[in-house]
């Protein structure tokens, strides 16, 4: 493996990168629609969440992050639909244009510039095609582009249809038109209460037209019920001639704004008076800048599309300076209630911190804003310190519905955010925020681990009566993952205050010295006190020795994969991630490339290849696997290593098949990777 500069590197990424591009490697496309077997793939900017539909010109969900409220599942929080102020008809000749209308009907998502776009076929009439954006560089505001080309003259009518889910409750619509010198807007706006009333939620749109002011269609506001109202234009195309409009929307809530009404209007307007070009401009930009940390396959087409659709997505969930944190689901639907579980810290977040650092810190400033919650959690459970939430939304409380035993007993959740907290500092080597932020999460944390173990004499500090990473396991003692996690997030917290220049609470490494891990009488690590080698459900001992470092004897790594390699069952994909790493990491490539397919090739679904759970689950995107498989990436083939004076690399191995391994961007130095087999 050879590091070298990104400036020394230049010519030699650049043929690589244009290679690429020569392969259609950025493209996902559906050739075919069936409704019956669609999957839709998701635009995202990190705050709203717009998810594609098979019906023309419609949009099937919209998510925004941050907005929850109690209703359905669980009596806990879940996230909402946000109004459709996507959703569109277009009548040609008089007749509005439904699927049947269509032939030559393609998708298409572009990952290098995040847009989705549909085309088709209207008889002899017409060729249209609509793209839309959630913008990067706006958090609250889409763009939508309609191009038509008529082959014969023809009448159009457009709309643009504000849509209220079911859900919300005493929609309210208005329409307004701001008339200027040099511009007329249209504002078409709903807002609404969510079902508890605790969120106003708010949307508006208006119409961008190509023509000069003055010669613009006119707009005409039509309502139909309560909970949906539109407006439209009409216009007369010449054969052979093509007329473009967009429509500009912004969604925004109470939880994101104390104004959210008038807010979405003034979101609107900036778009609008922005113009398309420069909102596109700066969203193509946006882009670009996180492009440049990419991961780059020679060799392997196939693998380098599926990796770029798993950046794409992990990219496209988050955004920095947000504060917010991704579900597993990400923002692709309502998946898990939009909850945050340990899928954000241990299986997402490390290969963000590799490559966007900024990204990485609005997961870690989610659960710093949280930590008093976390405080009250242990409390109340008579623990010292903090232990958060196994399902975390809003406030930090506990929001696990109590059916899942998983609330309050899997505790490794608190191990997994201080190792997140730790893990910023070492990448970033910023001690000021170590102090400000990372030192309280590690403190807390540290201190709940002092409390929760049970002191039964040397070498049996144990912690019982806990729901294992391995899920299957629930209420068993000493689970290998929970109890080195533990010991972990103790001797962190005691190296934090070093660095600080604090004393460190001295019983933290006694009690870490203290914590067992079990084993078999063969050396191979026991997952928990009553294992006995049954199936699992997903890694918890192999965990130990990755991501969690010297805890497990480089000897015993390889007993522990053989071991419970075979045990697993059809879970989640990220334990294969875990498998692709160790045999990387061990020098077989090929094994860890099998690893690597095993992990998701089961689970991608039609028409996009999107990502779901497991195998027979229908629930994607499944952002925590991507995480994963990305983590196989960069700290398996890429040998990656996060160590307390930054981010080093280990040996690794990449399957014969790869002429190379590139990854750039990588720190807060930007700096290129690259491996060769």
């Amino acid at each position: 493996m050879i590091q070298r500069s990104l400036l020394a590197l230049a010519c030699c990424f650049s043929s690589i990168y244009l290679s690429a591009q020569n392969a259609d490697i950025w493209n996902l496309k559906a050739d075919k629609i069936d409704p019956n077997s669609y999957y839709g793939v998701t635009v995202a900017n990190g705050m709203i969440g717009i998810v594609s539909s098979p019906e023309a010109f419609k949009i099937k969900d919209v998510v925004l992050a941050g907005a929850y409220d109690l209703y359905g599942r669980g009596r806990v929080s879940n996230f909402l639909r946000s109004f459709n102020l996507l959703n569109m008809y277009l009548e040609i000749d008089g007749k509005r244009i439904e699927n049947r209308d269509a032939s030559n009907m393609q998708q298409n998502l572009d990952m290098k510039h995040a847009s989705f776009s549909t085309s088709m076929d209207i008889g002899d009439k017409a060729s249209v095609t609509y793209t839309y954006y959630s913008l990067r560089h706006l958090p609250f505001t889409v763009l939508m582009d309609v191009s038509i080309t008529a082959k014969k003259d023809i009448s159009i009518t457009g709309s643009s249809v504000m849509e209220a889910p079911d859900a919300l409750k005493d929609v309210q619509n208005y329409y307004n038109e701001i008339d200027r010198p040099h511009v007329v807007i249209s504002l078409l706006t709903s807002s609404a209460k969510s079902p508890t009333g605790k969120l106003l939620m708010c949307a508006s749109n208006t119409f961008l037209f190509s023509e000069p002011h003055g010669q613009e269609p006119r707009v005409i506001h039509e309502m139909w019920d309560n909970n949906m109202h539109l407006m439209k234009f009409s216009k007369k195309i010449k054969a052979g001639e093509t007329y473009r409009y967009s429509i500009a929307g912004s969604s925004i809530t109470s939880a994101h704004h104390d104004d959210p009404l008038n807010e979405a209007e003034r979101l609107t307007i900036f778009a609008k008076l922005e113009g398309r070009e420069r909102l596109l401009d700066h969203h193509f930009k946006a882009w670009e800048d996180l492009w440049k940390s990419d991961i780059i396959i020679e060799g392997d087409n196939e693998t380098q599309q599926q990796v770029h659709s798993m950046l794409y997505h992990l990219y496209s969930f988050c955004r920095a300076g947000s504060a917010l944190s991704p579900s597993p689901m990400g923002l692709s639907g309502l998946g898990y209630n939009g909850h945050v579980f340990w899928d954000s810290e241990l299986w997402m977040y490390p290969s963000l911190l590799v490559l966007h650092p900024e990204l990485a810190q609005s997961l870690i400033e989610y659960r710093f804003k949280r930590l008093d919650a976390a405080k009250r959690n242990a409390f109340a459970l008579g623990y010292k310190g903090a232990m958060f939430p196994w399902e975390s939304a809003e406030t930090g409380v506990e929001e696990t519905p109590v059916w899942a035993l998983s609330g309050p007993f899997e505790h490794h959740i608190t191990a997994c955010v201080a190792i997140a907290a730790w893990n910023y500092y070492c990448v970033t080597q910023d001690k000021n925020w170590l102090r400000e932020k990372g030192w309280p999460i590690l403190k807390e944390t540290a201190d709940f681990w002092a409390s929760r173990v049970e002191r039964n004499g040397p070498g049996k500090y144990e912690i019982k009566n806990v729901v294992a990473a391995d899920e299957w396991a629930e209420n068993v003692d000493n689970d290998a993952f929970t109890n080195a996690a533990a010991k972990s997030n103790l001797l962190y917290a005691s190296e934090a205050a070093k660095l600080l220049g604090l004393v460190p609470d001295s019983d933290w490494v006694h009690v870490a010295a203290n914590i067992p891990i079990l084993k078999f009488a063969d050396g191979t690590t026991r997952e928990h006190g009553t294992y006995d080698g049954e199936k699992i459900k997903q890694a918890d001992v192999n965990l130990l020795s990755y991501p969690l470092k010297e805890v497990i004897k480089p000897a015993d790594i390889k007993r522990d994969l053989e071991y419970y390699e075979p045990r697993v069952g059809d879970g989640p994909a990220m334990t294969h991630a875990i498998f692709a790493i160790l045999y990387a990491r061990l020098g077989d490539g090929e094994k860890a490339y099998k690893s690597f397919k095993e992990g998701f090739s089961a689970n991608m679904r039609a028409p996009f290849g999107v990502i779901a759970e497991t195998a027979t689950g229908n629930n994607p995107y499944f952002s925590t696997g991507a995480g994963g498989m990305i983590q196989s990436m960069l700290m398996g083939f890429g040998g990656l290593e996060i160590t307390p004076k930054g981010i080093t690399r280990v040996s690794s191995k990449i399957p014969a098949q790869w002429k190379r391994l590139t990854i750039t961007g990588v720190g807060i130095e930007k700096k290129m990777y690259i491996v060769t087999p």
